[in-house]
């Protein structure tokens, strides 16, 4: 064998050797590394733990916690649990075989590089299954009492520390409890929040997005949270600004349209001052269809433990109506009464609702099928308005109680409008005059009412108009407009000069008849039919006579 070839294969053996000896370095390294791997995630794990507990000053459970390397340092966790501190427990009464915070997994990457000394960088931890219970606010005079057991030791430290850059949560779920008796706790489903400048000891800034039941939509809002207060949660600061967009009011029987809002808001988790706007450019009862927009101004306060509202006050728009309202919307928990029977559950409105001489065919054009009001005028309200729970529409479960003025008043129908006119006119003694009259004739329009089951009932409407009076007690169905009313129509010429002519002439011995209380005439009537179609009439059987029942007429 040639000396060239004995030295080529000598290579070529080395070669192999080298290959072989490598290949196993690498094994050994893996092996090395996996080792270290293992052997690191028990004491990554504690590390976690030993900080949350630090914090929370609770026990903190981590059920499981691994670590691979791909591109760097991958960490995946499972089942975290933190309990309330003791001394939340003994404050508020919270359960303390419940967990405060529950997270079905988290992960986050790290680079290899590692100094002993400082702490590891994580720019972003992903979390998953996020669920915060917060316990109610501590008793009324519960005072905090100093330890007097060992002094918690901090000379240590922990062996290994993190510093996070941002967190992202999808399908979190926050509760906040209330010690109020009857009161459901307040629920917010979080589709996805992401945390930036990540401290638990100093304010975080958030953005997230919200799911709202009721009326379903998405809530868009970011701002600043933290820091977090361990002895009571629920005083943890918070503030923002939140965008709502395209929220269906059809879920509440009764009324329809699509509202946006945008405001800011201020305070703690369980108290938050809030300003903010409302838009809905096509507000309507659906019973009608007519719509027209409703812009509102509001600052309220909300109680975060159960969502109850206290505005004040409401300054709203309807059309080119302005009127402003104030009051409560409460949560009411289901209650059975007495009887066997049970009341849903619900949000309660109890308001005071203000309107200044503003225009009476905003209002009564949503009450109208056809877009045209029965009346215009310049309004005035002040009345209570109540919505219990329920399911029943709007208009049928609204209470109302109060009293309205209506001052130049026209109706928009021709026929009825000429019918005042003639009435005006008559009233005056000015039968020839009583044609065509109606466009020059406004109404004054006055009473006290109630609303129920549908149902608005005025003990004492007064109708007014140049030269007459008209005095009704009855009740109006918001519901197809139906009229029951009773009572007496006072003129200032008497029933011969309201006639005229030789008609006139022959009543003239009936005037005596109805002259009462120094009016010209005083006649008993009736008026039914419905709002676009009533009918008036006189009570024949009533002439002469008078009836506490009748307001209006002399006793």
């Amino acid at each position: 064998m040639a000396a060239g070839q004995v030295g080529k294969r000598r290579k070529h053996g080395w070669l192999k050797w080298v290959a072989g000896a490598a290949v196993v370095a690498l094994v050994v390294l893996g092996i090395v590394i996996f080792m270290a791997i293992r052997r690191a995630e028990p004491m990554l794990r504690a590390a976690i733990v030993e900080k949350l507990e630090e914090h929370f000053h609770a026990h903190v459970e981590l059920d499981s916690f691994h670590v691979s390397l791909r591109n760097g340092v991958w960490a995946e966790g499972k089942g975290l649990r933190i309990w309330p501190p003791p001394k939340m427990a003994n404050a508020n009464g919270a359960d303390s075989n419940k967990p405060l915070i529950r997270l079905a997994d988290f992960r986050f990457h790290a680079p290899l590089r590692y100094k002993p000394g400082e702490p590891i960088r994580i720019s972003l931890v992903q979390l998953t299954g996020l669920d915060i219970d917060i316990p109610p606010k501590p008793h009324a005079g519960h005072r905090e009492t100093e330890s007097h057991g060992a002094p918690e030791d901090k000379s240590h430290s922990a062996i290994v520390t993190f510093l996070v850059g941002s967190i992202e949560c999808k399908n979190a779920h926050l509760t906040i409890e209330t010690s109020k008796p009857g009161k459901l706790p307040l629920e917010f489903a979080i589709a996805h929040v992401k945390l930036s400048h990540v401290s638990l000891d100093n304010s975080m800034h958030f953005d997230a997005l919200l799911t709202n039941p009721r009326p379903a939509g998405t809530i868009v809002t970011s701002g600043s949270f933290g820091p977090w207060v361990v002895e009571d949660p629920g005083e943890t600061p918070i503030a923002g600004g939140y965008r709502f967009e395209n929220a269906d009011l059809g879920v509440f029987k009764g009324i329809a349209g699509t509202l946006n809002s945008t405001g800011k808001y201020q305070g703690v988790l369980r108290s938050l001052e809030v300003d903010g706007q409302t838009e809905t450019p096509d507000f309507r009862l659906t019973h009608y269809g007519t719509a027209l927009p409703m812009e509102t101004t509001f600052h309220a306060t909300v109680d975060g433990t159960n969502g109850d509202t206290w505005l004040h006050p409401v300054r709203a728009t309807l059309g080119q109506s302005h009127f402003t309202a104030e009051g409560e919307i409460v949560g009411v928990p289901p209650e059975t009464l007495p009887n066997g029977t049970s009341t849903p559950g619900g949000h309660q409105i109890a308001l005071k609702v203000n309107i200044d001489k503003q225009r009476m065919q905003d209002f009564l054009r949503l009450a109208s099928k056809n877009g045209t009001p029965i009346l215009t005028g310049e309004l005035t309200v002040r009345t209570t308005l109540e919505i219990p729970p329920g399911t029943d529409p709007v208009p049928q479960k609204l209470k109302l109680k109060g009293n309205f003025l209506l001052d130049n008043a026209a109706f928009t129908s021709t026929k009825i409008q000429n019918d005042v006119g003639d009435l005006s006119m008559r009233g005056q003694g000015e039968p020839k005059e009583a044609k065509d009259a109606g466009d020059e004739v406004r109404s004054t329009i006055q009473s006290n009412f109630t609303m129920d089951d549908g149902v608005i009932s005025l003990p004492n409407l007064q109708y007014i108009v140049p030269g007459a009076k008209i005095d009704l007690k009855g009740t109006y169905g918001v519901d197809g407009g139906a009229l029951s009313f009773k009572g007496s129509l006072r003129t200032d010429a008497t029933v011969s000069q309201m006639v005229g002519g030789w008609k006139g002439f022959l009543l003239k011995p009936a005037d005596g008849l109805f002259k009462k209380g120094g009016a010209g005439s005083v006649v008993p009537i009736h008026v039914d039919g419905t709002e676009h179609d009533p009918h008036f009439g006189v009570d024949i059987g009533r002439i002469g006579h008078t009836s506490p029942q009748i307001p209006g007429q002399a006793q």
